[in-house]
């Protein structure tokens, strides 16, 4: 459920209204254009933008997902729940759940995000390291559906959630 026309859109623009426009000039690359110059890094660096929560939630789940009934991914799923607890011991780590819970219709386990810092170092280790496994990223805001859909992004194969647990005017698809 990613319907866009579901959702009002703040324009990206918003506090730049009246700036000067920008130059046409590109890099010596000849492809990317030559940006304005600041005096200072985007306040996202820092902090994560409204709505994203910066309570104990955290700003960003990850859910990395495996198929309890293939030896190989669950092995893998086990040693990267092992790896990302070690390398990453400031994450929060859930238990590796070996059957559907919440929206999740498979296996996974849960990481939390706090700061932009640390979603900037795990996003990336976590494209090259994943293995055969799929992983949900998803904001944490007040509309945990429109996170859990127009908002996710997914890294591997999309696994189709059960958003009726999340809102319950969501029909069930049936048998």
């Amino acid at each position: 459920m990613s319907e866009w026309w579901l959702y009002d859109y703040p324009s990206p623009l918003a506090g730049y209204e009246n700036a000067p426009p920008l130059s046409e000039e590109k890099n010596d690359d000849g492809k990317s254009y030559v940006n304005p110059k600041s005096d200072k890094l985007s306040a996202a660096y820092e902090s994560f933008p409204d709505p994203i929560a910066k309570d104990r939630r955290g700003g960003f789940d990850v859910h990395i997902y495996y198929l309890v009934n293939n030896k190989q991914q669950t092995e893998f799923a086990r040693a990267l729940w092992e790896r990302v607890r070690r390398e990453f011991p400031e994450l929060r780590v859930y238990r590796l759940w070996d059957r559907p819970i919440g929206p999740h219709p498979v296996a996974m386990f849960e990481v939390n995000l706090f700061t932009p810092q640390q979603f900037g170092a795990f996003i990336p280790w976590l494209v090259i390291n994943r293995g055969p496994l799929s992983a949900l990223l998803h904001p944490n805001t007040d509309d945990e559906l429109r996170d859990h859909s127009q908002r996710a992004t997914w890294l591997g194969q999309p696994i189709p959630l059960d958003l009726s647990i999340i809102d319950p005017r969501i029909k069930k698809a049936k048998s």
